[in-house]
């Protein structure tokens, strides 16, 4: 499956089988945390087993309560931290859709029940629960590419592209808050347009740009 097949058939998840992750698939998604934590600066957790991190009536209401494991998002807290934890947290979403598992992104959890390490210069931004899901969740309603642009003049293929994959990413409570502006020089600007977990989501957003566009994009500062 290639990361744009991922973007595509990836949706999220709230309810999960009553089955823990198979043993080959906790060593590859440990091994991507290794890799995307040295890359990213963070501390990416696997906790095989969620215990009573969604145990809260919200979780249960929305069914994450049934999710095996989590994924907890730690990182040492600066200004990038929740950027980047969307941005390689959303690399690690997608590389779980590519061998058979489902996630959602979970802002809403019990910070007292998570057996997440957290050392003293870290912050815990949020979650990702992730199993076999029940089903594999459904697309969300999202904005047109012209509510979410800036953009004078005509607009090139690879940047359209890019947008193409930025309106089937996650986004908090699926507000979509960010525009994204393309300057004359082609370079390109995200920007922040408030919301919870905004943030976050404007990682994300950068992740699946570059997935669409084909293009590196400067790291996140």
């Amino acid at each position: 499956m290639s990361k744009i097949d991922a973007i595509k058939k990836r949706h999220s998840v709230r309810n999960y089988k009553q089955e823990k992750i198979h043993k080959d698939r906790v060593d590859l998604i440990q091994e991507k945390i290794l890799e995307l934590n040295l890359d990213g600066n963070l501390n990416l957790q696997f906790i095989e087993d969620a215990g009573n991190t969604y145990n809260k009536l919200l979780n249960k209401m929305a069914g994450l309560g049934s999710a095996p494991s989590v994924i907890a998002c730690v990182g040492p807290d600066d200004k990038t931290l929740e950027q980047r934890v969307g941005y390689y947290g959303e690399q690690l979403v997608l590389y779980a859709q590519e061998i058979g598992l489902n996630t959602c992104w979970a802002g809403t959890f019990n910070k007292k029940m998570i057996p997440a390490k957290v050392n003293a210069d870290e912050r815990l931004v949020i979650t990702i629960a992730i199993g076999y899901g029940s089903d594999q969740g459904k697309p969300h309603k999202s904005k047109s590419m012209e509510q979410v642009i800036d953009v004078k003049g005509e607009r090139p293929l690879w940047f359209n592209k890019g947008v193409e994959m930025v309106l089937l990413a996650p986004t908090a409570i699926n507000q979509q808050k960010f525009l994204i502006r393309l300057n004359d020089d082609e370079s390109v600007e995200f920007i922040d347009k408030g919301g919870f977990f905004s943030q976050v989501d404007l990682g994300i957003v950068r992740c699946h740009f570059e997935i669409g566009s084909g293009r590196t994009l400067p790291a996140i500062r």
